[in-house]
Formats: C-alpha cells, sequence, structure tokens
C-alpha cells in the first residue's frame, strides 16, 4: 500500500507546481505596463552655431552628429555667412545624418544668410524664431564681380543646390534658387508663410513642444520625434575649437596681425626685452591660423608684408621717416584689400571687409611707435659723441692703491693713473669717474652697497 502511495504524491506535487508556474507566467504577461520599466528619455543635445560658418563649424557640428547616445541635435543658428567649401561639408553631414537635425534660427535678431541658408534648407526640421530673417542679404558680395564667367556658374550652380535642399524637404524651392540670385530676403513670419521653414517657436521649449510626434525622414528611415519628455544637454565647443572660431573672425584675425607687427617691431628696436617679441610672434602666427580660413587676396597680403618690410628697413636704415610713410601707406593699402568682396566663395560669405575705425586705430599705434622711435634716432645724433679718454667720465671702478690724493684705479681691466676729488680713498674702494686732465682721472668715492665693506 505504501509503494502505490509514493507516485501519487509526486503527481500532487507535480501539479502544484505547474499550476502555480501558470500563474506566475499569467500575472507576468497580464500586468499593465505602467508596472514594466518605463523606457529611457530620449536625449536632445542643443548646438550653438554663431558667426561666420567655417571648418571649425563643420567639425563641431560632425563631433555632436556622431554621437550615437544622442535622439535629435538642435542647432540654434545665427550666422552672416561662410565658406563655400565649409557650406557644403555642414549640408552633407545633416542630409547624411541618421539622427534627425533641427536648425533653429534664434535668438530673436539673428539671421540665416549666405551659407546659413543653406544649412537651414538641408535640416529635417527648419524653425525659427520671431524677428529674425533668412535669406542671401548681401548683394554687394554677389554681384562684386557679376560680370565674372566663373562666378555666374558658382551662382548657378549653388542655385541648383538651394532648390534641391528645399525640395528633398518639400518646402519652396523657387524662392530659394531665388534667395541666391536675386539676394532676397525674408522674415519669420513671411518665411513660415511661404513654405521656406516649417515652423515658429520663440523659446527652445516651444520648438520642441511643436516638434513633439512630428515624423521626419533620415538615412536610417522614417523617425518619429519624441521631445515632451527629452533630456536637453547643450553642447559646447571645447576650448582649442573656440579659440580657433574666435580667431577666424575677419577683425579679430586682422586685429591679432597688427598686434604681431607692434609686437616684433618693438622688439627689433629694443633687442633683448623678450616680452614684445614673445606676444608679437604668437599674435602674428594665430593671425595667419586665421586668415587660412579666411577668403584673403594676395594683393591684400603682399602689402601687408611690404609694410613690415619698410617697418624693419626704417629701424636699421634710419630712413629719416620716407621708409615709415611709405610702410604705413603700404600697411593700410593692405588692410583694404585684405579680404575678397567676390570669387568662388561670394555667394554664401558676408561681404568681409576690415572696419576702417579698427584701421585707423592699428595705423596710428604703428605710427606713434615709428614715430617714438625716430625722435630717438634724431636726439642720438644730435648729441655729443665722446670719444677716447673723455668716453671714460661716469665710469665705476675701484682703487687699486691709497688715492691721497694720488693713486691708481682699475677700470674695465686696466690700471690708470687716477686723483682723489675727496681724499683719501682707500685700497678697493669703489669709485666714479668724474672728469679727465690729460691721461688723469678725476675720481670720487661711491659709497658702497648696504651690507657691503669698504
Amino acid at each position: 500500500m505504501q509503494v502505490a502511495r509514493k507516485p501519487a504524491s509526486r503527481r500532487i506535487a507535480a501539479a502544484l507546481i505547474a499550476t502555480i508556474a501558470m500563474l506566475v507566467a499569467f500575472a507576468a504577461g497580464a500586468a499593465p505596463p505602467a508596472a514594466r520599466a518605463a523606457p529611457e528619455a530620449p536625449r536632445i543635445s542643443v548646438l550653438e552655431i554663431d558667426g561666420v560658418i567655417n571648418p571649425l563649424t563643420v567639425r563641431y557640428v560632425q563631433r555632436a552628429l556622431r554621437d550615437r547616445d544622442v535622439d535629435l541635435v538642435v542647432a540654434e543658428l545665427d550666422t552672416p555667412g561662410g565658406l563655400m567649401s565649409s557650406m557644403h561639408e555642414l549640408t552633407q553631414a545633416i542630409l547624411a545624418s541618421p539622427v534627425p537635425v533641427v536648425v533653429w534660427v534664434a535668438p530673436p535678431g539673428a539671421r540665416a544668410a549666405s551659407a546659413g541658408m543653406f544649412v537651414t534648407l538641408a535640416a529635417h526640421v527648419a524653425a525659427m524664431a520671431p524677428g529674425t530673417t533668412i535669406g542671401a542679404a548681401h548683394p554687394v558680395a554677389v554681384g562684386a564681380r557679376a560680370a565674372s564667367t566663373e562666378l555666374a556658374k558658382v551662382t548657378a550652380d549653388a542655385g541648383a543646390l538651394a532648390r534641391a535642399l528645399a525640395q528633398a524637404h518639400g518646402r519652396n524651392a523657387a524662392w530659394a534658387e531665388r534667395a541666391v540670385r536675386d539676394s532676397v530676403a525674408l522674415s519669420a513670419d513671411e518665411a513660415v508663410r511661404q513654405g521656406v521653414v516649417d515652423l515658429l517657436a520663440p523659446d527652445l521649449p516651444t520648438l520642441l513642444s511643436r516638434l513633439d510626434g512630428r515624423r521626419v525622414a533620415t538615412t536610417a528611415g522614417e523617425v518619429v520625434l519624441r521631445t515632451a519628455d527629452a533630456r536637453v544637454e547643450r553642447t559646447t565647443m571645447t576650448l582649442p575649437e573656440r579659440l580657433l572660431h574666435a580667431i577666424t573672425d575677419p577683425s579679430v584675425a586682422y586685429l591679432l596681425f597688427g598686434l604681431g607687427v607692434l609686437g616684433l617691431i618693438a622688439e627689433l628696436y629694443s633687442p633683448g626685452l623678450l616680452l614684445p617679441g614673445v606676444v608679437g610672434a604668437i599674435a602674428l602666427a594665430l593671425a595667419l591660423v586665421g586668415f587660412d580660413s579666411l577668403p584673403i587676396t594676395w594683393a591684400g597680403l603682399g602689402l601687408l608684408g611690404l609694410a613690415f618690410a619698410l617697418f624693419v628697413a626704417e629701424l636699421f636704415a634710419a630712413g629719416g621717416g620716407v621708409l615709415g610713410v611709405g610702410g604705413l601707406v603700404a600697411f593700410v593699402a593692405g588692410s583694404l584689400l585684405l579680404y575678397q568682396r567676390g570669387g568662388p566663395d561670394a555667394v554664401t560669405l558676408p561681404a568681409l571687409q576690415v572696419d576702417p575705425w579698427l584701421i585707423g586705430i592699428v595705423a596710428a599705434l604703428l605710427a606713434g611707435l615709428l614715430g617714438g622711435v625716430l625722435r630717438a634716432v634724431v636726439r642720438a645724433r644730435r648729441e655729443p659723441v665722446a670719444t677716447g679718454i673723455e668716453a671714460l667720465v661716469g665710469s665705476e671702478g675701484a682703487a687699486t692703491s691709497e688715492l691721497a690724493p694720488d693713486g691708481t684705479v682699475r677700470l674695465a681691466g686696466e690700471e690708470w693713473r687716477a686723483r682723489a676729488v675727496d681724499a683719501p680713498i682707500h685700497l678697493g674702494d669703489p669709485i666714479t669717474v668724474v672728469d679727465v686732465e690729460g691721461v688723469t682721472l678725476w675720481v670720487t668715492r661711491r659709497p658702497a652697497l648696504a651690507g657691503s665693506s669698504s
């Protein structure tokens, strides 16, 4: 009987275990979604594109787009334009990005001019804040060489690119092409009404609320934007990127060049000061880095180089100011001609020109420095030059015998006959030559330094 009950107890235990397992599985499957682990909140990276679009801007945006943990990139844009090559790289990076990119022209008063318009059109979502503008907005730069065949081709190519970018996102392609060819511009309200941009947003929270649920097509497929509960993070430029971006400003690069010239001239005039030379060399190097990212002319750069050569020649040749004046004229002319106002980048660049006030300030500093050098040279020429034994007046040495009042002293490794003005002077006392009579030096005892013995 006991043998027959054992299998029955095992069957009952197995049935109980199976029933419990089924209940647990059912409870887990029937649990409401709120009881499950909540998905991680989307992450939004906000960039600030401010100033001329250049290779540093491209590097900054590309770094943000490579972050695979980011679900959306919002670029806050305010630019007068930029280099054509940088604009192409930036639009290509946005178009090829699997991460949706929103370009928001902000804050109020900002503009998406020239190259900035292309970047805005390339975005998956284009938005503007009230009080902002979009368009070429620089007819002088575009028309500076309107008769040039090369510029006509570049303008036609840029117009076709603007049309293609607008068509890719269902925006007003006809106006986009006109913005290049005719340099027209629109306010934020007009841009939304004419279908140039997608929406209007006065601030970032409003922008994110209006983006929530929007569908955009990226290279990774269609993406539904979830921005209502997203984590917003500011992605700023690194310190080296900020420094390099700052020196690519046309006025900053020019000012660094002027400071470099001033520092090197001061060092050449007074060798051994070191500080002006070091500061000047660093400023000049930074200026050349800035010039490398800007459309400078060889004529302007050549005139600035000629000006520096004439300044140096004035220091060593003592040309009476003629070389210095010629250097100033070359410097001012080179400053005015430094940046191009036409050429392949004219369609996407603002009308670059150094502020005339800045040119005047740097030229005045150079004129003041050269004037001081010339005055010192003239003064030195007019003063009598002591030669021979008279040149020993003011020299310092030591007594090599008792001077009561006559004896000997040592000056610059040589012994001289001397007579004490205020006898006696003892052996080893420090002396100063106050007069010369024939080959005899008149000397006076120089007070010893504190703590020393005579």
